[in-house]
């Protein structure tokens, strides 16, 4: 086996009294590609950070081979210092001859190279940092994070570019689909250690259980052993005491063995709450459009979202996708056409931005809102500790300050805030930012368990194929269209995968009708509704409004704890009537939805 180009070995580092690596380390030879998974605060970055010199551990050791070149892409770039993004990346090229390539680099990710770095946002400074590290070409590249703050194509031309080098990479993503592709071996880094898989990343979750499940059984062992021994304390020391002192030695050190332990964190609890069910149709927008200045972000957009629908909006940056959200939502206006919302909705927004997070505010107080040591946890309230445990939140995280909180935190702390309101419409933006592989599995659980309408925007293209039911996403100049299925099903319809099916049917030829037929048994087709369908059409929105009024005072009834006890066959009535209700209004709905969809095809058949 070749020699490793980088080893780290028996790495030990303690922060705030606590051990956050104990004896870690991993190699990586040439051309290797390694990803490197842990829960979020496990200290992946720092021992990446360890592995470029960036930090030093309390000991351990580090060996570069000599010669061997290494590139480091933190999570949050520092470009302060430098003139403009070309400057960056030309900083990071050590042979002249290869400085052209700062030029192609920059151009392939869309950056020309005169940006000012002290301008630049957030995901323009990520495409430079990594330009600068690909310019390069070393032999180890250190990837923390690298798909953050990038849009869909961004991540693709990333992908590929990867799979193109022959150096090796040690990389940490919350990217199952980027990890897949590239991973060849993984090292997990869980209570501050690491294990070794030589295995791609798609085996490693079903080994990683297999792990945990081996150490319950070692700890059940345990802790049966301490329990015979200390039997034999209580009865069976009393005799021959002098001999058995060994023994008495060896209880002490199990006990200690289990005291020193270190036992598996939990698992996240994500249990959202859900408000009274909503109206079947959630928002129909029609022919809208918006645009800022000249330029147009939707064009003429038809679209239904229906209760229960997990629509995902997809595209490049700066496409439109936060505001083509917020249209749909009502936050903002469109230009020209109509969104109209359906009754009883009950919203809860995810923010990517986490502008609702008080940096100065604590764990605590952000998720009790100030007042005392209670959450409001949809119609219950749970002591605020206890609600912080099921997010893996430390009882002495309470009094932490939200600016202090790793992002991954953070992103959990803003989870658990939305969580705790009752809702029938959830409006995620950028849900996957930061979390941990555990984490994500357990909200796409809870999405899928969510009895409510899903809208989210996300780069993650593994969560968008377990989430979305359908996908809208731009074609070009504020053109978007809805597919079915998640990601990887919109990419097949794309590319051609439905529509070369529809092109390679044959055409129907169909004759045309003679004069007689076309006398007496045909006539034209109907230009527009009749009166009766118009009036049905024009007057069922009042009606369904004033089902869903019904429905609702019903509901208020039949939330009275002590109703049936007091009056059971009442109790039925209220039941049977709201059953009633709501098969009437479903009924109504369903026949709006068919009336509309009939008027506009008739209105377009007209055009």
């Amino acid at each position: 086996m070749a020699p490793p180009l980088l080893l780290l070995q028996d790495i030990t580092l303690t922060l705030g009294g606590n051990p956050l690596l104990d004896k870690a380390g991993f190699s990586v030879s040439a051309g290797e590609r390694l990803c490197l998974v842990g829960r979020n605060g496990s200290g992946k970055s720092t021992l990446l950070k360890i592995a470029a010199g960036v930090i030093q551990p309390d000991s351990g050791t580090l060996f570069l081979q000599p010669g061997a070149t290494l590139r480091y892409l933190p999570q949050e770039p520092d470009l302060s210092g430098y003139a403009t993004t070309a400057d960056y990346v030309l900083a990071q090229i050590t042979d002249p001859a290869s400085e052209w390539r700062a030029a192609a680099m920059l151009d392939a990710l869309g950056l020309t190279g005169k940006e000012n770095p002290a301008n630049v946002s957030g995901g323009e400074a990520r495409r430079c940092a990594i330009a600068g590290a690909l310019a390069s070409a070393p032999d180890i590249l250190l990837l923390d994070e690298p798909t953050n703050h990038l849009d869909m194509p961004t991540i693709e031309w990333l992908e590929r570019e990867l799979l193109s080098l022959n150096c090796a990479m040690v990389i940490i993503s919350h990217d199952r689909r980027l990890l897949s592709t590239l991973s060849r071996s993984v090292v997990w880094l869980d209570r501050g250690m690491t294990r070794r898989l030589d295995q791609g990343f798609s085996r490693f979750e079903a080994w990683r259980e297999e792990v945990l499940e081996q150490e319950e059984r070692d700890a059940h062992k345990l802790d049966r052993q301490i329990a015979r021994e200390e039997d034999w304390m209580r009865y069976g020391v009393t005799a021959r005491r002098k001999r058995n002192v060994r023994r008495v030695g060896e209880l002490a050190a199990l006990r200690a063995a289990r005291r020193d332990a270190v036992r598996a964190q939990g698992t996240v609890t994500l249990n959202v709450q859900s408000a009274s069910t909503s109206s079947r149709l959630v928002a129909v927008a029609e022919n809208i459009s918006k645009s800022w200045g000249e330029r147009c972000i939707v064009r003429n957009l038809d679209l239904r979202v229906l209760r229960g629908d997990r629509l995902a909006i997809v595209g490049a940056n700066g496409a439109g996708k936060t505001t083509l959200l917020r249209l749909l939502v009502g936050q903002d206006q469109p230009d020209s056409g109509t969104i109209t919302l359906g009754p009883s909705l009950s919203m809860v927004t995810l923010d990517q931005q986490r502008r609702t997070l008080d940096p100065d505010k604590t764990l605590a107080d952000t998720l009790t809102g100030g007042g005392g040591d209670m959450v409001q946890v949809g119609t219950e309230k749970r002591h605020v500790i206890g609600y912080m445990k099921d997010f893996l939140f430390k009882p002495e995280q309470a009094r932490t300050p939200v600016g202090v909180l790793s992002g991954g935190e953070r992103g959990r702390l803003m989870l658990a805030c939305a969580l705790a309101q009752p809702s029938n419409l959830l409006v995620l933006d950028e849900p996957t930012n930061d979390l941990d592989l555990e984490t994500l599995d357990l909200l796409q659980e809870m999405l899928d368990a969510y009895d409510g309408t899903v809208l989210l925007v996300s780069h993650d293209r593994d969560f968008l194929d377990r989430v979305a039911t359908s996908v809208l996403t731009t074609e070009s100049d504020g053109i978007w269209t809805d597919y079915a299925g998640g990601y990887s099903d919109m990419l097949v319809q794309k590319k051609g995968g439905i529509e070369e099916e529809i092109a390679s049917e044959k055409p129907v030829v169909r004759s045309v009708p003679s004069s007689k037929e076309t006398s007496g048994a045909s006539r034209a087709p109907a230009k527009k509704l009749s009166y009766k369908d118009q009036f049905a059409l024009d007057n069922l929105p009042k009606e369904m409004e004033k089902l869903e009024r019904d429905a609702e005072a019903l509901r208020t009834k039949l939330a009275d704890a002590g109703l049936y006890s007091r009056d059971p066959k009442l109790f039925q009535k209220y039941s049977a009537d709201l059953e009633k209700i709501e098969a009437k209004l479903a009924e109504s709905e369903e026949k709006w939805l068919e009336l509309e969809m009939r008027r506009e095809s008739l209105a377009a058949g007209e055009n």
